[in-house]
């Protein structure tokens, strides 16, 4: 189905608010959600209410807690989320990075204890959209773990993100390089199972270490696990965002023994830097410029419309999606109905808050 955004967005900010998160606090993460589908990730959108409702249910997720500013020290920034909601904190995170940024031509933000902060190329947005830089590392927990190291044939760790933002230029967008460092999402595993359709080509392996593009093998036991993105590249990557978000800003890494059963912790180790701090802001906008006008100029290859720089996929999809809506497979939406009244919010009143 294709479902107008102002409409999933006031059904979305409805749950959140029955879950008893604050007006202007559930709109936050109902603007994120929606946001990420827009943008094309439907793995962080939406789909992931059914997940927070558990975390609310199971007493996890505190849909009234407020960050806390443990260190604040010259530019660097220890920030605890206290275990609420992750879109809520991660935009005041960010807030008080970039005003430490603005200040000091550079923040360094450390945030632990978050309940799921959701897409990451939202911070970078945000921080690019204030003009400055950003660069992300973060670590993911979960009674599970999802991603198995290079060469094991077990996972030991999450998807771990990283993102890299620079701001727009007078010649062209923001870039946004948002990724996990998995082959894929494990919200994007999701998706697929739900839809009944097969992963990319080298994206899972079974309990036996196979390859194989069933996503069942993720939902199923014995499960299966993630490969990362790169072979080994992406597991040296994956390693890096585990031990600087999750040990270095003061959080915990991956271990089966040490989160509870329906929480998703998220730690980030964040960067934000003024692009001016060496004076030479123009400069690198021109090279911004010109190494991206010359990159695009490539012809492209068979079946390609276009060569792309990171953060264009994003805004071609919201173009597209602010127009016709978000796609939303027939399980992902009977699990966000179902999610809602484990809540509070009767199916009678979902349907009505879209219209039907």
């Amino acid at each position: 189905m294709q479902i107008a955004v102002d409409r999933i967005t006031a059904l979305a900010t409805a749950i959140v608010r029955h879950s008893g998160a604050s007006e202007e606090h559930a709109r936050a993460v109902a603007d994120n959600l929606v946001g990420a589908n827009l943008a094309g990730h439907d793995s962080h959108g939406v789909g992931m209410l059914p997940a927070y409702m558990k975390g609310i249910v199971a007493k996890q997720l505190d849909p009234l807690a407020e960050l806390t500013v443990e260190q604040d020290r010259g530019p660097f920034l220890m920030i605890n989320g206290n275990g609420g909601y992750g879109q809520v904190i991660g935009r005041e995170a960010m807030k008080l990075g970039i005003a430490k940024a603005r200040e000091m031509g550079v923040a360094v933000v450390g945030l632990k204890n978050s309940y799921h902060i959701g897409r990451i190329g939202a911070w970078g947005e945000m921080c690019a959209a204030a003009g400055f830089i950003s660069i992300h590392y973060v670590n993911a927990l979960s009674p599970n773990s999802l991603v198995a190291p290079f060469g094991g044939t077990e996972s030991r760790f999450s998807t771990n993100p990283y993102c890299t933002a620079l701001p727009a230029t007078a010649g062209g967008p923001a870039v946004i390089l948002d990724m996990a460092t998995s082959q894929v999402a494990q919200g994007k595993v999701r998706v697929a199972f739900n839809k009944g359709v097969e992963v990319p080509e080298g994206s899972l392996i079974d309990s036996q270490g196979n390859p194989t593009n069933d996503p069942s093998v993720m939902f199923t036991e014995p499960k299966g696990a993630l490969r990362t993105m790169g072979l080994h590249k992406g597991y040296g990557l994956a390693v890096i965002c585990e031990l600087l978000a999750g040990a270095f800003v003061g959080g915990i890494t991956s271990a089966p023994d040490r989160i509870a059963e329906a929480n998703i912790v998220n730690n980030m180790l964040t960067v934000i830097i003024d692009p001016n701090a060496f004076g030479t802001r123009e400069q690198f906008e021109a090279e911004v410029d010109h190494f991206s006008s010359y990159v695009k100029s490539s012809p492209p290859a068979p079946g390609v419309e276009a060569v792309m720089v990171p953060g264009d996929p994003e805004r071609n999809f919201r173009t597209e999606r602010s127009k016709n809506g978000l796609p939303i497979d027939d399980v992902t939406w009977e699990e966000i109905l179902n999610a809602g009244e484990q809540v509070g919010l009767s199916r009678d009143e979902a349907l009505r808050i879209l219209g039907n």
